[in-house]
């Protein structure tokens, strides 16, 4: 070796320091334990980016333009979560409270709702820029009230359907990853189990997938989870079920026979996974409290249901009758979260706010509360309904992923779920590290591999050399979640690096407000 040679060797080598145009990658992470998504044991290695992708794994003798050494620190493919309500990145296009918990995909159009035109919303995020990828399902709701006008308690004329099959053929061949359904609200409520298939068999036909908040995940669940397996076998397709769980009191423990259930649908030849977010009570918003045919219809023809004495009467009864099936006093498990109307309540049970309304906390005074948000617009809510077992043996199933059910969050905004700002860094704190209940690499897989498979996201959610550079590096010993349901605006710690497309969006728990973030088509 030459003295040339030696020199450069040493600069190179030992500073990180590449010569003008001598730097073979663009960002080499060295010495990092990487947990490559697949469920296999963590390994160390140096990593080198190169042109978006990770380009090699091993050790890496060559430079970089930007060297880091990560000994101590794990490299994991990013987070993808299937399940966000995350539209509003138009608004809010850095993602904050996601990229710091580690998700750099994001599946949107979750529970029926969606953007219709794939194009023109794909071009519009593109031109602003955003963090992470995005990629979308078609929402069924929100083709049906498109057709339909409305919320019809019948099913669509044969011209009716067709229109419907119409928007999600488009929709499928623009891209999108397969059909959502939310069959609690409106208009889905209404919508029969036949409307559903045939819509179904549509995105079936370009290999989509079929995505579904049940018609029930409480008394009905088993009648719920059958028709899906029926949507599922009729279509041909893998279904998925959204944030699984056993809710309401009177349910807790049914988690085993669910599990069963599924089993016994996969045994039978069908393809079935499942979502979760690791927190013990959901969200979603308070007028579901009202029984479904009470809801039908406009905000006027709901306020004309109300000044009818014997309609509102039996819808009262109905709603009292629905707390003793649960086991529960009255409707104090349910917070409201945000409610325009009157912000002052934003953050109290529904007890504490018919008090601070109304004067009483009677069950009498929470309903009425609860019928005035409902004709107001609406509030979203918190409900503290799951069973912290249940939880624990659902997350168990090698085939359950994690995902938030969290838009993207205007940091100090309301009183919302905590999980939008901490799930999966809380996956990887209580579950993995203080409890126990499943291993590191396993956490990992169902962040990435799992859903990036299933939900078909080409080269995505493993570290392999070929695949984009979508990481986040952590220290399994400290990561960890914030918020809470007191104080819910709080970021997620313990994340070194977060990586998009191989350009660093977080560093040591800061975002860098980068925007290297892409819009993903099916298999694309």
């Amino acid at each position: 070796m030459s003295i040339h040679q030696l020199s450069l060797f040493f600069l190179t080598g030992f500073t990180g320091l590449a010569l003008s145009g001598a730097a073979e990658f663009d960002l080499i992470l060295r010495q990092g334990s990487i947990v490559d998504g697949t469920g296999k044991p963590a390994f160390i290695a140096d990593l080198g980016i190169k042109d978006e992708r990770i380009a090699r794994i091993g050790r890496i003798t060559a430079t970089g333009k930007r060297e880091i050494n990560l000994a101590g620190w794990t490299i994991a493919p990013g987070f993808i979560d299937v399940h966000t309500h995350a539209e509003n990145i138009e608004k809010f296009p850095g993602a904050t409270n996601f990229l710091r918990m580690g998700v750099t995909t994001l599946v949107l159009g979750n529970c029926g709702g969606s953007r219709t035109d794939l194009p023109k919303y794909f071009s519009a995020l593109n031109k602003i820029g955003i963090s992470p990828n995005v990629a979308t399902l078609i929402g069924h709701n929100t083709v049906r009230s498109r057709v339909m006008g409305g919320s019809f308690m019948r099913p669509p004329t044969s011209e009716e359907i067709e229109k419907m099959k119409s928007m999600v053929n488009r929709a499928m061949e623009d891209g999108v990853v397969g059909l959502a359904t939310g069959l609690i609200y409106l208009p889905g409520t209404f919508a029969r189990t036949e409307e559903i298939i045939e819509l179904a068999k549509v995105a079936s036909a370009h290999d989509g997938i079929y995505v579904s908040h049940m018609r029930s995940e409480s008394d009905g669940v088993f009648d719920a989870l059958d028709e899906l397996f029926r949507i599922a076998r009729e279509a041909k397709m893998p279904a998925h079920i959204s944030h699984i769980k056993a809710s309401s009191q009177n349910n807790w423990g049914n988690s085993t026979r669910m599990l069963e259930h599924i089993g016994k649908a996969r045994r039978e030849g069908l393809s079935i996974t499942q979502d979760q977010y690791v927190y013990p009570a959901s969200s979603t918003g308070i007028s579901s409290l009202i029984p479904q045919k009470y809801r039908a219809g406009t905000r006027d023809e709901f306020r004309a249901r109300m000044d009818d004495v014997s309609i509102k009467g039996q819808l009262i009864r109905e709603m009292k009758d629905s707390l003793k099936k649960r086991g529960v006093p009255d409707f104090s498990y349910a917070v409201i979260a945000s409610w325009s109307k009157d912000k002052t309540l934003n953050g109290l049970n529904l007890r504490q706010a018919a008090a601070k309304r109304r004067g009483s906390d009677s069950i009498d005074a929470q309903i009425e509360l609860i019928l005035e948000i409902h004709a107001s617009g609406g509030a979203s809510g918190v409900y503290h309904s799951q069973s912290e077992d249940d939880l624990r043996r659902f997350q168990k199933h090698p085939l359950t992923m994690f995902a938030s059910d969290s838009g993207v969050r205007e940091f100090g905004n309301g009183v919302p779920h905590p999980r939008g700002y901490g799930n999966n860094a809380r996956a990887l704190a209580r579950y993995v590290r203080e409890l126990k209940n499943i291993s590191l690499e396993d956490a990992i897989r169902r962040m990435t591999s799992l859903p990036a498979t299933t939900f078909q996201l080409k080269d995505r959610g493993v570290v392999r050399e070929g695949a984009f550079a979508d990481l986040a590096v952590f220290n399994p010993q400290t990561v960890q979640d914030h918020a809470t349901f007191e104080k819910p605006h709080q970021y997620a710690t313990g994340f070194r690096l977060v990586i998009v497309n191989g350009k660093i969006v977080v560093e040591n728990d800061r975002h860098l407000d980068t925007r290297p973030g892409k819009t993903l088509k099916r298999a694309e």
